[in-house]
């Protein structure tokens, strides 16, 4: 007989908090300019959670979405799945990394004032344990390490339900003013 999983409260919490996340979301899409002017990083995402500014394709192509957003700190959610297997028969570094660089990149973005974007310098990533698609969630945590005027960096993490680390990661991302 299976015990039952110590872990199953923090999955259908989750699982409740991307069902949440979802239903609010509008469809996919890239914000346009005049959408975002006089917004800090922080007000966008806002926006964007509570459906006034689509989320970015990205998420509905590597099924993961953004679940929480606050100054410093942006944490997105996504379910491994068959479609991001590599051939050696796992999830591929590179979905990894997507979402370990949405969460640490948009953990920058959210300390931005209006006028201001951001891009990736460098990413560093540290795969440390395989995942498959038995892994029912992952969240992927990114947090500001420092924010400067020119410079930003970041850290992050993706866990399973269960508290497993599956990789870790860095960020090193340049600030610039924004285009009109």
């Amino acid at each position: 007989m299976n015990s039952p999983d110590p872990h199953a409260a923090t999955l259908a919490l989750w699982q409740a908090d991307e069902a949440a996340a979802r239903a609010r979301l509008a469809p996919t899409g890239v914000a346009r300019p005049e959408q975002v002017a006089g917004l800090t990083g922080l007000e966008v995402f806002a926006a964007m959670m509570d459906g006034r500014l689509p989320p970015s394709p990205i998420g509905q192509t590597l099924d993961f979405c953004l679940v929480q957003a606050e100054h410093g700190l942006a944490v997105f959610q996504g379910r491994p799945g068959w479609a991001h297997y590599n051939p050696l028969g796992s999830v591929h570094g590179g979905w990894f990394a997507t979402l370990l660089d949405s969460a640490v990149g948009c953990a920058v973005h959210t300390t931005l004032p209006a006028g201001k974007g951001y891009t990736t310098l460098e990413l560093k990533l540290n795969i440390v344990r395989a995942l498959s698609d038995r892994v029912p969630l992952v969240r992927a945590e990114g947090r500001v390490v420092h924010g400067g005027k020119q410079v930003a960096t970041a850290e992050g993490r993706l866990v399973g339900h269960d508290g497993k680390l599956y990789a870790h990661a860095t960020t090193t991302c340049l600030i610039f003013d924004a285009r009109g």
